[in-house]
């Protein structure tokens, strides 16, 4: 069962996530927070394995509540705001999915299911918009850093830039599911970078995917 703790100033949209998460049997809601500094206090004493959190909130908002949060818990930023500026904060402030809140409810649940597996999960519109603002610019800076990996890890990583889970990863180059978050993880701490989508967008930026 997936815990989720959800943080949101408006008790209407906390009602409202709380009606669609209820629908899958795998996803359980163990409480509500209306701000960030609620939201740390809540997370720490419920330890959910998911938290779905607001940017804009009274008190301590959703970016600084995700920094102190996301070292521990994974985080999915949930905003009526699909402005760039709040993606690459959510991400940089250690987010590893974010979901606009008028995506349906087959995508929230995915987000939440995704993020609960250790994978990231971005809105398509988001992660075309973040694509196509950096997919083209600085490809040499890219191709240098992805001189660190091996050609096992990059053949992962193209894989991750293609938006695959583990799971789908595992199927494609044929190794377990265990052997693709060990190499996620080793190409992660080489890149020095904290998720997935960081990842995918660099491999994007050093035309990794050109040829897909």
């Amino acid at each position: 069962m997936i815990r989720v703790l959800i943080v949101d100033d408006e008790w209407m949209v906390r009602a409202m996530l709380r009606t669609i998460l209820g629908t899958a049997p795998d996803v359980t809601v163990v409480d509500e927070a209306s701000d960030g500094e609620e939201a740390v206090r809540r997370a720490r004493a419920h330890d959910p394995d998911v938290i779905l959190m607001d940017i804009r909130m009274p008190r301590a908002d959703g970016l600084t509540a995700t920094e102190r949060l996301a070292g521990r818990y994974r985080v999915v930023v949930l905003t009526t705001f699909d402005l760039d500026e709040y993606v690459q904060a959510a991400l940089r402030h250690g987010a590893v999915g974010f979901l606009l809140k008028d995506a349906s409810a087959a995508e929230m649940l995915g987000a939440v299911r995704s993020a609960a597996r250790g994978d990231a999960m971005l809105s398509p519109k988001v992660t075309r918009r973040l694509l196509h603002r950096f997919a083209n610019t600085g490809r040499a800076e890219a191709e240098r850093r992805l001189d660190v990996l091996t050609a096992k890890e990059r053949e992962v990583l193209v894989a991750v830039g293609g938006g695959l889970s583990n799971t789908d990863i595992a199927a494609a180059l044929h190794m377990s599911e265990a052997t693709v978050k060990t190499h996620v993880s080793r190409i992660l701490t080489k890149l020095s970078m904290t998720n997935r989508v960081q990842a995918a967008i660099l491999a994007h930026r050093a035309g990794l995917l050109d040829d897909g």
